[in-house]
């Protein structure tokens, strides 16, 4: 299985691995990732599972659609690499990526 970072607003730092199809929220939801509120379940509606990817793997991830960009908008500090944790999927790809939790309990 895949092993995603995850990065803590607190500074701790959280490696688990993750199974295939599941999205990047699912696996930090699984594994308890202080951090992701997730309120919406993972539908791209709340902006509450909102993350920055670590920059050597922006461009690894398939290109955000739409729905996700104007979700983005409600999320607290968007950035160049804000990302919805809900809309990436997990895959051998993406072996090691690195996510910065954003702060999303406001």
């Amino acid at each position: 299985m895949p092993k995603i970072i995850y990065q803590t607003p607190d500074g701790k730092r959280h490696e688990v691995e993750v199974q295939n199809g599941y999205s990047v929220m699912e696996g930090a939801i699984n594994n308890n990732i202080e951090g992701i509120v997730a309120e919406c379940g993972g539908a791209c509606a709340c902006a509450t599972c909102h993350s920055y990817i670590d920059e050597a793997w922006t461009d690894k991830l398939a290109p955000m659609d739409d729905m996700e960009d104007s979700m983005l908008d409600a999320a607290f500090e968007r950035k160049d690499n804000s990302r919805l944790t809900c809309q990436i999927e997990v895959s051998d790809a993406l072996d090691g990526l690195v996510v910065h939790v954003a702060d999303n309990e406001y």
